[in-house]
């Protein structure tokens, strides 16, 4: 039986030669590739550290300024248009889209990391710790991600382009979005997302293992992980066969269940449960006082390159797939409500969450005279079961974080699949099940290569995840540039063509952006 592809041919094929590329040097050549990483990683943070600084305070800049601008009152749709989803719904759909794997693997860790070894220098200090978690977590990261969702909202709901990365460059180019340059976008999009969600597939591998070796089941080692990355992934695969409704959606509500409970939990059962609450008050207000201060700090390369750095290209590579998931689900909203819902909502709640696992680890610490710290520096994968294991029911609740890290993997792989089957296949929806199969398998295979590749996994991910992230923060810049023009055209009633700085054709925009002829065959590229 003949396979029928729907794909858009050069976006599709180069990305897969370029990734099988990565896999096959990977495979071949280990310890090379990870030297690699190693001189990638430093050699971006002490070049290049202050541009990610820079440009991602100014992504933060530029959001609030949207928001608070006049333009802040354009709905994204037409102008009768009224949001699909209520509040509640949308707000929980955001949260879960947004974070994921890492909240669960760098909830304990990360503050224990910034206690024992303090960013500044000296001695640290709990309200320190928690400061630089939040500022790793907080308005930044969701700044990121409203740069790519409102300019893809915007010129998909307002103009009628197609839901992709490169309808955002409309401004720039015209109508020449739908030609090789709006393929290249797409490309850096694609891999962005790949090896940013194949990050996050690789912590989630590192953090199932950890657990099931604290429960004494199995040992921790990269041939473990290989086996568990096979095994989650074909759940992943069973997963997206089930469709959106009975499988992602499914397992999201199990994701937002499971979370709900050990956090309450570990808030519950902490050894100061109001002490708890009262840090996360004082340390939130902290975080905000100093939070120019922190934006712009470039000390401590070093600590940089492991932290900031390697956060803000996270956020960056991860900004295509949540950018468009939140696009999709933002129809109907204004620009106000899209900025700050976003913004502000689900930074409470991530913040919510950071700091009930954090301050809890801090006082279990300071009982066992830095033990928790001292694993968690070791090997931060284990910081959450060894909190886990001061606390009741140590068995069940472990049993519910490695549940709640694997169901986790397998959302963040099938939509993640589903996005970069819209990238590479022109903006269908309805392609083939097989192409969502054939990206969640490389996503599967790409995390488990990167952690091959790092001696433990963790520098390899981070330097897979800042390095794609270099290519797609300038093409967030131009986003941001085209965005602004766009909205003071439509606020002087301008028709979209007449701003652009490429002269638009007299073509009609193509409903996909795979619609177009090819120079190779009479038929339209993509078609079956």
């Amino acid at each position: 039986m003949r396979l029928r592809l729907q794909t858009n041919p050069v976006v599709f094929g180069t990305s897969v030669l370029v990734i099988v590329v990565f896999l096959i040097a990977g495979i071949a050549a280990t310890d090379t590739m990870g030297r690699v990483f190693d001189s990638v990683q430093s050699g971006i943070a002490n070049t290049l550290g202050w541009y990610y600084i820079l440009v991602v305070t100014g992504f933060l800049v530029f959001v609030i300024w949207l928001g608070t601008s006049r333009f802040g009152r354009i709905r994204l749709g037409p102008p009768d248009s009224r949001p699909e989803y209520r509040y509640l719904t949308w707000f929980a759909m955001l949260f879960t889209a947004g974070m994921g794997i890492g909240l669960v693997f760098w909830a304990v860790a990360e503050p224990l990391q910034h206690l024992a070894e303090s960013p500044t220098g000296g001695a640290g200090n709990p309200d320190e710790a928690m400061r630089f978690t939040f500022f790793h977590w907080g308005l930044h990261a969701w700044a990121i991600y409203i740069v790519v969702g409102v300019s893809l909202a915007y010129f998909a709901y307002r103009h009628n382009l197609p839901l992709s990365i490169r309808s955002a460059l409309y401004p720039l180019l015209g109508n020449r979005i739908h030609g090789r340059i709006g393929d290249l976008v797409d490309i850096f999009a694609v891999f962005g997302t790949m090896f940013g969600v194949a990050t996050s597939l690789g912590f989630g591998i590192l953090q199932v293992n950890a657990g099931l070796a604290s429960l004494g089941i199995i040992d921790q080692s990269i041939t473990v992980q290989l086996v568990l990355i096979g095994a989650i992934t074909l759940a992943a695969i069973a997963s997206l066969m089930a469709g959106l409704d009975k499988g992602i959606l499914r397992l999201s509500v199990t994701n937002l269940t499971i979370g709900v409970v050990l956090m309450l939990f570990v808030l519950v059962v902490a050894p100061d449960t109001l002490g708890v609450l009262a840090s996360f008050v004082q340390q939130t207000g902290q975080y905000v006082q100093l939070l120019p201060e922190t934006s712009m700090w470039t000390g401590a390369p070093e600590w940089q390159a492991g932290n900031t750095i390697f956060y803000w290209g996270w956020w960056i590579s991860w900004s295509p797939f949540v950018g468009m998931f939140i696009a999709r689900v933002s129809r109907g909203r204004t620009i106000r409500e899209f900025v700050f819902g976003v913004l502000l909502v689900p930074v409470t709640l991530t913040f919510l969450w950071m700091a009930i696992f954090g301050n809890s680890a801090f006082q279990v610490d300071e009982r066992t005279d830095g033990e928790l710290s001292q694993a968690a520096s070791e090997g931060p994968e284990t910081a959450l079961f060894g909190l886990l294991e001061s606390l009741p029911l140590t068995a069940i609740m472990t049993v519910l974080a490695i549940l709640l890290v694997a169901t986790y993997f397998v959302t963040s792989s099938d939509s993640a699949s589903l996005v970069i089957d819209m990238l590479t296949s022109g903006g269908r929806t309805d392609a083939p099940k097989i192409q969502k199969v054939f990206w969640a398998t490389l996503e599967g295979a790409i995390a488990g290569v990167l952690l091959l590749a790092g001696a433990g996994g963790l520098a390899a991910l981070q330097t897979a995840a800042v390095t794609t992230a270099l290519p797609f923060s300038v093409i967030m810049l131009v986003m941001c540039w085209g965005l602004v023009r766009a909205l003071y055209a439509d606020d002087h009633q301008k028709p979209l063509a007449q701003v652009t700085l490429v002269e638009a054709s007299h073509e009609p925009v193509p409903e996909r952006v795979d619609e177009r002829r090819s120079p190779f065959k009479d038929h339209v590229q993509g078609s079956p």
